[in-house]
């Protein structure tokens, strides 16, 4: 895909942006426990219960707990303000965790830990969207705040890749409890620090203003339904990869190498994110998203064959390079077909996607490593991602938005071209 670089402001700039470090520095370490929940629980429950089926389910519950909660908290930060909504939800979230690591490290019942995982996800942060926001009152209609949009989307990425593989180098090389206390330890300090910078909070919207849009839901959007399912077989890819890598490095007697093996479809995510981020696109950005789900749902397909450490690193790297493109073009579709009215709700729909395809993922690809061969887990981010695939070839035409310049509900405005320093 052919692409130019233009003399717009760049990230060097945006970053100088005054005050934009109050928020950015807490946001980004209290994001971080998004991208590393699952994975955590995944791993401590499979160890305390020798079983990738029940970690899985235990883990699903929590993913569909935030996806079914999620933008109801976004609702109510876009009416109430932030602080109103995060502090509360810091420590419901922090003791909910706590209480699913001690539980399951007593050798709890499934089914307690059942419940124990409903308000772990129902109060997960959703940082990154309160992020995005902030970037919207702080530069509002400068040239700068399309350089934020590309920015966010780059750093949504990173938290993706990070996440995870810290939570998973912590559970393997210290103790399989370590990713859920650190979890719970950032969403405390990270979300109170965060909540405090109250200078850069949008305001809450008035009675009159949330009885105006209140019947206008990013949901209604047929275009953000599109990307919603997209965004769910994204979260299969993670969700399968995590747990399928951990299976089979267990499988061959090497557990330490699944940090390793994450660690290059991490590489590979985050080196093709900083690229995607920050060239100028010409080529309209519901071309890009087919293409670049094309590519993804290829390269997934080949990861059920991988019997080697080496071919499966390979083919890893070529997963994580295409998931970027995928996940920064679907935001910038948001970006075009929403209204800034209800922006931190019209992107929890699509975090909460991830989490929801995550939860689904790795509950199947438990179930299908303790069922059947080891490996057979890889057949899940084939599955979502050919099933996305094929809606979103179906319906592409409903991500063009209905007038050109003119936004039709919720979200970020158009989003041009960007450069780098």
């Amino acid at each position: 895909m052919a692409s130019t670089v233009t003399s717009r402001p760049g990230y060097g700039q945006l970053l100088r942006t005054r005050g934009a470090w109050t928020f950015l520095l807490p946001g980004f370490a209290a994001r971080q426990p998004f991208a590393m929940l699952t994975i955590s629980i995944v791993l401590l429950v499979q160890h305390t219960t020798g079983s990738y089926g029940a970690a899985g389910a235990v883990s699903a519950v929590t993913g569909v707990s935030m996806a079914v909660f999620a933008p109801f908290g976004g609702k109510l930060a876009d009416r109430f303000g932030q602080r109103a909504v995060l502090v509360p939800g810091v420590l419901v979230h922090t003791a909910s965790v706590l209480t699913l690591t001690v539980l399951a490290l007593s050798d709890a019942p499934l089914w307690a830990l059942f419940v124990a995982a409903v308000p772990t996800g129902a109060s997960q942060p959703q940082i990154s969207p309160m992020v995005r926001a902030r970037w919207g009152v702080k530069l509002q209609d400068s040239p700068l705040a399309n350089t934020a949009a590309a920015f966010e989307s780059v750093t949504d990425e990173l938290t993706f890749v990070l996440g995870p593989l810290f939570a998973t180098a912590l559970c393997t090389t210290i103790d399989p409890a370590a990713g859920l206390f650190t979890e719970a330890g950032l969403t405390l300090v990270g979300g109170l620090l965060f909540a405090a910078q109250k200078s850069t909070q949008p305001k809450p919207a008035t009675r009159e203003e949330h009885a105006r849009v209140e019947h206008v839901s990013a949901l209604r959007i047929p275009g953000v339904r599109v990307l919603i399912v997209t965004f769910l077989g994204i979260g299969a890819v993670f969700g399968g990869m995590q747990v399928s890598l951990a299976a089979f490095t267990e499988s061959i007697g090497e557990p330490g190498l699944n940090g390793v093996l994450y660690g290059t479809f991490a590489a590979g995510n985050m080196l093709s994110g900083l690229v995607c981020g920050a060239i100028a696109w010409k080529i309209a950005p519901q071309r890009r998203l087919v293409v670049a789900y094309t590519a993804l749902t290829l390269m997934a397909s080949g990861l059920w064959a991988a019997h080697s450490v080496l071919l499966l690193a390979g083919l890893g790297l070529l997963v994580g390079v295409c998931i970027a493109p995928a996940l920064i073009t679907g935001y910038t579709l948001v970006d075009r077909l929403v209204a800034p009215s209800g922006r931190t709700e019209a992107f929890t729909w699509l975090t909460g996607a991830v989490a929801l395809g995550q939860a689904a993922a790795v509950t199947v690809a438990g179930q299908l490593e303790d069922r059947l061969w080891d490996g057979a887990g890889f057949l899940v981010p084939l599955g979502g991602t050919a099933l996305a695939l094929a809606v979103l070839v179906t319906l592409r035409s409903r991500l063009v938005p209905r007038s050109a310049g003119r936004t039709v509900a919720r979200g970020v405005g158009h989003r041009e071209p960007v450069a780098v320093d």
